[in-house]
């Protein structure tokens, strides 16, 4: 196979990250991220996000942290809101549903959560009969590739505190997000306007890790007790926090998702010069293009991904990634054969 563009984490980790943990690996450190090279990682975030008050955990994977999020924050009878495409209604195996809260789907064709397409389930679940929903999930990069502006989040934003529901927001591809070409939130936007949220560490360099961010004050009380009684706090939480340390250290994080958004616009680029359409505008480093049943066929004998949906008259999307790690070389050579299969 010439090259996988199934996701952002076939490869292992940035080279400064194995770096950092191999010149940390013999130094004793206390338990349960809990040593110095997590708090300064803790640090080097709040400085990030503007907010020496919000507290930052550690957890191993995404699937973990949405599931440690969204239960923490809700009581039994209530619910959480999200896309049908949301991971947590589509990839997770119920995690949250496991917890005893049910996930109220709704349609987004592009992805997206928006006001308009929330208040009628609002006004739905009115009486106690029904669960009452409580926390709205995005995710910034949604699963379609899309990406929310500022004013989409801030509309959010205020429709979550007028209807007194918590915004939570999926990271684990944020650092695309926050690069993508189009891009106008910031990390501390991002911050300001939700009430949790997580940055992606797995799908952006890390060889594992998500950084959980907490910026509602009310939500930080005993979380690390959620994280200990799902299986979350790790004795050696050291691995996480170094890996945060060494992306957050200077503009690393970011550098890497800029990458990968090259590689993912250049592909695109390649392939609207060739005449074919997208699912979803490209603006991550996630692209859906559309093409021929017969044409991906022949893609799929060198090349890894993902068929992501039937379309019409025997075509379908498919799901191209890039990563931090994308080399330039493979994206020439996919464009190169597919022209020449077209």
């Amino acid at each position: 196979m010439k090259h996988m563009f199934f996701n952002d984490y076939s490869e292992g980790a940035h080279p400064r990250i194995l770096q950092r943990l191999g010149a940390t690996n013999l130094q004793q450190m206390t338990g349960y991220g809990e040593d110095e090279v997590s708090l300064e990682a803790q640090r080097l975030i709040q400085n990030a996000i503007g907010s020496p008050e919000a507290a930052v955990h550690f957890v191993s994977g995404g699937t973990q942290a949405n599931l440690l999020c969204l239960a923490s924050m809700l009581k039994p009878y209530e619910s959480v809101i999200a896309p049908v495409t949301g991971h947590i209604n589509v990839h997770e195996a119920g995690a949250v549903e496991a917890t005893g809260h049910r996930i109220e789907a709704i349609p987004a064709p592009d992805g997206k959560l928006r006001p308009d397409g929330l208040e009628p389930l609002i006004e739905r679940h009115a009486d106690e009969h029904m669960t009452k929903p409580k926390v709205v999930f995005l995710s910034h990069s949604t699963e379609v590739g899309t990406i929310y502006s500022q004013e989409e989040l801030e509309a959010l934003s205020e429709f979550c505190q007028r209807h007194h529901l918590y915004l939570y927001l999926d990271g684990a591809r944020l650092g695309s997000a926050l690069t993508a070409p189009q891009a106008d939130l910031t990390l501390a936007q991002i911050a300001k306007l939700t009430d949790m949220f997580y940055i992606g560490g797995t799908k952006n360099g890390a060889l594992l890790g998500e950084a959980i961010v907490i910026n509602n004050p009310a939500l930080q009380s005993e979380f690390r007790r959620h994280i200990k009684q799902r299986g979350g706090l790790l004795a050696k939480g050291r691995a996480i926090g170094v890996q945060f340390l060494e992306l957050f250290n200077d503009d690393l994080y970011f550098d890497l998702a800029r990458h990968a958004n090259r590689m993912a616009h250049q592909l695109a680029a390649g392939i609207q010069a060739l005449g074919f359409g997208f699912l979803t505008p490209p603006a991550s480093n996630q692209i859906f293009p559309i093409l021929p049943d017969t044409l991906i066929k022949h893609l799929q004998v060198d090349y890894g991904f993902y068929i992501w949906e039937p379309q019409a008259d025997g075509h379908s999307a498919l799901r191209l990634v890039t990563s931090w790690a994308t080399p330039e070389k493979a994206v020439d050579q996919f464009l190169v054969d597919l022209k020449e299969l077209a």
